[in-house]
C-alpha cells in the first residue's frame, strides 16, 4: 500500500479490489502491506476495501521512503507469509521497489500490467501491452513463487468500502535493517498546478502531430474554456513540451473523463490503455488512417492548426454571450 507523508496513493486500493477479485477466485486471503510510521490509522479503511489481513511495518527509518529499508522489510515478510501474489502500483514509487525485492526473491516480474487473471492451475495471467502497442502479451511465473506486477494506476476498480473484519499484524522490524544506500537529507513539495488529470471531467491530450510547443498554446487556451485539464503522450513529454504528471497511457496516468479530446495522437495502444475508459472521445488528426479514430466516438480528419482557431473562436464568443459550456 503506497503512501507518501502518511497520504495514501489511490492505487493500492485499486489493487486490493483486484486482489479480493482474485482471492474470491481461488479462495485466497487478501494482505495489505504498509509501511511507514505513524501509519497505523490506515488499518481500517484498507479492511473496509477488502483486505483480511494488514501486515503493519512502523518505523522511524521507513518514512520517508527509502528503497532499501522497504526491500528488507517486504522481504522479510514475504518469506514469513509465503504469499503466491505481489502486486505494486506502477508508480515511480513501485517501479522502482517491486524491481529490486522481485531480484532479492529469485522471482519474476510483469511491468504496467492492464488486467491480471487466473488460469485453471492457479497462475497468475499479467496482460502486458508490446511488441510497439501492437498486441497485448500475457505473461505468468509458473515456477517461482511469489508471481509479481506493477499495475498502471486507474485501471482497475476499487471495492465498494464496506464493514468488514479483518487483523491487523505488526511486522517485527530487524536491528540488521539494511539502511545503506543514499540518505534522504531534504523533502521540498511542489503544489500541482491546475485541476488533477485524472480527477478532470474533460482532458484535452496531444500528441507528436502538435509539432512543437506553440501548438501546445492552443490546447491550453481550450482546455481554459472547457475546465478541463491538458494531457500528452510520451513524445510531448520527451521534447519538454508537456510535464511528466501529464502523460496518458501505459507508462502514465490513467484517465476516464466525460469527454476526451485527443489533438495529434496516433492512438497506439500505449497511449489508448490509459484513456479508453473515456465517456465521450474525440479525435483529431491529419491522417485519415490514424489508429486512434478506431476507439474515436467523433473522428475529425484534418490538420488541427485550421480546425482548433475557428473552434476557439466560437466558443468564445457563445460563452461572452452568455451561453452554456
Amino acid at each position: 500500500m503506497e503512501q507518501r507523508a502518511g497520504v495514501l496513493h489511490e492505487v493500492g486500493l485499486e489493487l486490493l479490489g483486484k486482489a479480493r477479485e482474485l482471492a474470491e477466485a481461488s479462495g485466497g486471503t487478501v494482505a495489505a502491506v504498509l509501511l511507514g510510521e505513524n501509519v497505523a490509522r490506515w488499518s481500517g479503511r484498507l479492511i473496509e476495501h477488502g483486505a483480511n489481513l494488514v501486515l503493519l511495518a512502523e518505523h522511524p527509518l521507513l518514512e520517508p521512503y527509502r528503497l532499501l529499508p522497504y526491500t528488507s522489510v517486504l522481504a522479510q515478510a514475504v518469506r514469513q507469509y509465503q504469499p503466491a501474489i505481489m502486486l505494486f502500483g506502477a508508480t515511480s514509487l513501485g517501479m522502482e521497489l517491486a524491481p529490486r525485492l522481485a531480484a532479492r526473491l529469485n522471482t519474476g516480474l510483469s511491468a504496467h500490467c492492464i488486467d491480471l487473471k487466473l488460469d485453471a492451475n492457479g497462475n497468475l495471467l499479467q496482460m502486458v501491452p508490446g511488441w510497439g502497442g501492437g498486441v497485448v502479451a500475457t505473461i505468468k511465473c509458473p515456477a517461482h513463487r511469489p508471481q509479481m506486477a506493477t499495475v498502471m494506476p486507474g485501471v482497475m476498480q476499487k471495492c465498494e468500502p464496506a464493514a468488514r473484519s479483518g487483523q491487523v499484524i505488526k511486522l517485527p522490524i530487524d536491528a540488521d535493517l539494511d539502511t545503506s544506500g543514499p540518505q534522504v537529507l531534504e523533502v521540498h513539495r511542489e503544489e500541482p498546478k491546475g485541476r488533477p488529470l485524472e480527477a478532470a471531467e474533460v482532458v484535452v491530450a496531444g500528441g507528436w502531430g502538435i509539432g512543437g510547443p506553440e501548438g501546445w498554446q492552443l490546447l491550453e487556451e481550450l482546455v481554459g474554456l472547457l475546465g478541463g485539464a491538458v494531457g500528452a503522450t510520451r513524445p510531448p513529454v520527451d521534447e519538454g513540451w508537456a510535464l511528466e504528471a501529464q502523460m496518458i497511457g501505459q507508462s502514465g496516468k490513467t484517465v476516464r473523463p466525460r469527454l476526451y479530446i485527443g489533438v495529434g495522437i496516433s492512438g497506439m495502444s500505449h497511449h489508448v490503455v490509459g484513456m479508453e475508459g473515456s465517456e465521450v472521445v474525440v479525435a483529431i488528426n491529419s491522417d485519415p488512417q490514424a489508429p486512434i479514430f478506431e476507439v474515436a466516438d467523433i473522428v475529425i480528419v484534418g490538420d488541427y492548426r485550421e480546425i482548433l482557431p475557428p473552434l476557439l473562436d466560437e466558443m468564445r464568443s457563445r460563452l461572452q454571450g452568455g451561453g452554456k459550456k
